[in-house]
Protein backbone atom coordinates (compact mmCIF):
# COMPACT_ATOMS: atom_id res chain seq x y z
CA UNK A 1 0.00 0.00 0.00
CA UNK A 2 1.54 3.19 -0.94
CA UNK A 3 0.69 6.49 1.67
CA UNK A 4 2.66 8.60 -0.40
CA UNK A 5 1.31 12.17 -1.84
CA UNK A 6 1.77 10.50 -5.06
CA UNK A 7 -1.58 8.48 -4.95
CA UNK A 8 -3.60 8.32 -7.30
CA UNK A 9 -7.85 7.00 -6.79
CA UNK A 10 -9.24 5.23 -9.67
CA UNK A 11 -12.20 6.82 -8.38
CA UNK A 12 -12.17 11.02 -8.95
CA UNK A 13 -15.77 11.11 -6.97
CA UNK A 14 -15.09 8.73 -3.98
CA UNK A 15 -14.13 10.31 -1.13
CA UNK A 16 -14.21 9.36 2.48
CA UNK A 17 -17.38 10.75 4.36
CA UNK A 18 -17.92 11.78 7.44
CA UNK A 19 -21.56 11.57 9.19
CA UNK A 20 -24.33 11.51 11.71
CA UNK A 21 -25.92 8.21 10.58
CA UNK A 22 -28.20 7.76 13.29
CA UNK A 23 -29.04 11.83 12.76
CA UNK A 24 -29.56 10.70 9.49
CA UNK A 25 -31.20 7.45 9.69
CA UNK A 26 -34.08 9.25 11.78
CA UNK A 27 -34.50 12.02 9.02
CA UNK A 28 -34.80 9.51 6.84
CA UNK A 29 -38.62 8.59 5.95
CA UNK A 30 -37.94 6.97 2.54
CA UNK A 31 -37.97 2.59 2.77
CA UNK A 32 -34.45 2.80 1.37
CA UNK A 33 -32.10 5.37 0.67
CA UNK A 34 -28.21 4.95 -0.33
CA UNK A 35 -26.08 7.43 2.36
CA UNK A 36 -23.37 5.75 0.81
CA UNK A 37 -21.13 3.61 -1.65
CA UNK A 38 -17.83 2.61 -2.10
CA UNK A 39 -16.32 0.03 -4.23
CA UNK A 40 -16.60 -2.81 -1.82
CA UNK A 41 -18.93 -1.47 0.96
CA UNK A 42 -22.08 0.39 0.61
CA UNK A 43 -24.71 1.98 3.81
CA UNK A 44 -27.92 2.41 3.02
CA UNK A 45 -31.19 4.15 5.36
CA UNK A 46 -34.10 2.14 5.95
CA UNK A 47 -38.07 3.22 6.90
CA UNK A 48 -39.95 0.11 7.73
CA UNK A 49 -43.38 1.25 8.29
CA UNK A 50 -45.61 -0.22 11.71
CA UNK A 51 -46.36 -3.37 11.40
CA UNK A 52 -44.82 -4.17 8.12
CA UNK A 53 -41.35 -5.58 7.07
CA UNK A 54 -38.65 -5.64 5.12
CA UNK A 55 -39.57 -8.89 3.65
CA UNK A 56 -37.34 -12.40 3.50
CA UNK A 57 -34.49 -12.17 1.04
CA UNK A 58 -31.37 -13.93 0.85
CA UNK A 59 -28.09 -12.17 -0.31
CA UNK A 60 -25.63 -14.75 -1.95
CA UNK A 61 -22.64 -13.09 -2.30
CA UNK A 62 -22.60 -10.27 0.27
CA UNK A 63 -22.36 -10.12 3.79
CA UNK A 64 -25.29 -7.49 5.82
CA UNK A 65 -24.56 -5.96 8.95
CA UNK A 66 -28.44 -4.36 9.79
CA UNK A 67 -28.21 -1.63 13.44
CA UNK A 68 -31.66 -0.52 14.83
CA UNK A 69 -31.46 3.00 15.48
CA UNK A 70 -35.05 3.66 16.28
CA UNK A 71 -37.76 0.81 17.26
CA UNK A 72 -38.31 -2.63 17.82
CA UNK A 73 -37.95 -5.27 15.43
CA UNK A 74 -38.34 -9.06 14.98
CA UNK A 75 -35.88 -10.76 13.06
CA UNK A 76 -35.88 -13.98 11.58
CA UNK A 77 -33.54 -16.08 10.14
CA UNK A 78 -32.55 -19.82 8.84
CA UNK A 79 -31.47 -21.90 5.45
CA UNK A 80 -34.89 -20.61 4.14
CA UNK A 81 -38.06 -18.66 4.48
CA UNK A 82 -39.32 -21.96 5.28
CA UNK A 83 -36.91 -23.04 7.70
CA UNK A 84 -36.54 -20.47 9.90
CA UNK A 85 -33.86 -21.28 13.06
CA UNK A 86 -33.07 -18.59 14.53
CA UNK A 87 -35.85 -15.57 15.92
CA UNK A 88 -35.02 -12.84 18.72
CA UNK A 89 -36.33 -9.20 19.39
CA UNK A 90 -34.08 -6.66 18.59
CA UNK A 91 -34.21 -3.22 20.24
CA UNK A 92 -32.48 0.24 19.82
CA UNK A 93 -28.96 -0.27 19.46
CA UNK A 94 -28.76 -3.88 18.38
CA UNK A 95 -27.18 -4.36 15.45
CA UNK A 96 -26.97 -7.95 13.95
CA UNK A 97 -24.26 -9.64 11.04
CA UNK A 98 -25.80 -11.72 8.53
CA UNK A 99 -23.51 -14.08 6.47
CA UNK A 100 -23.99 -14.54 2.39
CA UNK A 101 -26.46 -16.93 1.77
CA UNK A 102 -28.47 -16.43 4.81
CA UNK A 103 -32.53 -16.01 4.57
CA UNK A 104 -33.80 -13.29 6.70
CA UNK A 105 -36.24 -11.09 7.89
CA UNK A 106 -37.04 -8.12 9.82
CA UNK A 107 -40.90 -7.38 11.21
CA UNK A 108 -41.26 -3.71 13.04
CA UNK A 109 -42.88 -4.90 15.98
CA UNK A 110 -44.12 -0.96 17.22
CA UNK A 111 -46.90 1.43 16.24
CA UNK A 112 -44.06 3.52 15.30
CA UNK A 113 -41.82 3.52 11.99
CA UNK A 114 -38.61 1.04 12.61
CA UNK A 115 -35.83 3.15 11.30
CA UNK A 116 -32.46 1.11 10.71
CA UNK A 117 -29.06 1.63 8.96
CA UNK A 118 -27.84 -1.55 6.76
CA UNK A 119 -24.09 -1.85 5.83
CA UNK A 120 -23.60 -4.31 2.30
CA UNK A 121 -20.13 -5.99 2.19
CA UNK A 122 -19.71 -5.57 -1.97
CA UNK A 123 -22.61 -2.98 -2.60
CA UNK A 124 -25.53 -4.69 -3.16
CA UNK A 125 -27.99 -1.30 -4.64
CA UNK A 126 -27.64 1.01 -7.21
CA UNK A 127 -25.17 4.14 -5.31
CA UNK A 128 -28.09 6.60 -6.05
CA UNK A 129 -31.02 4.62 -4.50
CA UNK A 130 -34.08 6.14 -3.55
CA UNK A 131 -37.01 3.57 -2.40
CA UNK A 132 -39.60 5.94 -1.05
CA UNK A 133 -41.90 2.89 -0.52
CA UNK A 134 -41.37 -1.08 -0.10
CA UNK A 135 -41.31 -2.47 -3.87
CA UNK A 136 -43.97 -5.29 -3.73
Amino acid sequence: MNINCNTTFDNKNMHPYIANIHQHTLENNNFRIALWTGDHIQMTLMCIPPCEEIGFEVHENLDQFIRIEKGQALFKAGECMHHITYQKIMCENDGVFIPAGYCHNIINTQNEPLKLSVIYSPPNHPTNILQPIAPK
